[in-house]
């Protein structure tokens, strides 16, 4: 353990099918403690239609993370959120600045809930370093899918 609090590691993923955009937009988490037990599991369905994309989906999966580690008053906790976005990583730690994107309002809140912990961070992993959270991701849009839903 680091310091004090247990050090979590959050991984986050999101996907728009079956067109990117204007699809489907689905996103799943997955958060663990250093000892590898899982904290939580998250996944579902962001929105559909020309508002979607894979960037809001991952920003989304972002969000409904750190609202629930802020919920569970983990925001002094030090906090690695991994995801195979470089866009959402890069902008998350300040390299890449927002320009534009259907993705603005999510991107938006997510920079406040990020504000609010103390010590976080964001590491890009290869695909292959984030397959729990794609499946969660993946899990999320069979199942919409297969609930009878149809996209617009």
């Amino acid at each position: 353990m680091r310091g004090s609090s247990l050090h979590v590691l959050v991984n986050v993923d999101g996907l728009c099918e079956p067109v990117n955009p204007g699809g489907t937009a689905t996103y799943g988490f997955i958060i663990r403690n250093e000892s590898d037990d899982i904290i939580a599991k998250r996944y579902g369905v962001v929105g559909k239609g020309p508002r979607m994309s894979n960037n809001v989906a991952e920003y989304a999966a972002l969000c409904e993370a750190l609202r629930f580690l802020e919920n569970r008053n983990m925001t002094q906790s030090p906090i690695e959120v991994r995801s195979d976005s470089r866009l959402l990583v890069n902008q998350m730690a300040g390299e890449w600045k927002f320009r534009k994107g259907l993705y603005e309002q999510k991107y938006t809140e997510a920079k406040e809930l990020a504000k609010r912990f103390g010590n976080i961070t964001f590491k890009w992993v290869p695909r292959e370093k984030n397959e729990e959270a794609d499946a969660l991701s993946r899990e999320a849009y069979s199942k919409d899918q297969s609930e009878g839903r149809s996209d617009p």
